[in-house]
């Protein structure tokens, strides 16, 4: 792409590129928030009271776990 033709786009690919920057950095934020050690520990930690109050039972909670710990796992390797 030419000099010239960035310059005559600009006015429309601007605030479009702003955009799709400002959705790229909600998602990682929101990615990053999602996947805090923190937050899953919590998640198991409510899943695990769940479980014993009787409100899920031993298979859903399995579920949950495997992919809580997943995650974890995840976000704990450098």
């Amino acid at each position: 792409m030419g000099v010239l033709t960035k310059l005559l786009t600009l006015p429309v690919r601007g605030p479009v590129d702003s955009l799709v920057w400002v959705a790229r950095q909600i998602t990682e934020h929101a990615d990053q928030e999602r996947n805090s050690p923190a937050v899953l520990r919590a998640s198991l930690a409510e899943a695990e009271r769940q479980l014993l109050a009787g409100d899920i039972d031993e298979e859903t909670y399995d579920a949950i776990e495997l992919d809580l710990l997943t995650r974890l796992r995840h976000a704990s390797a450098p």
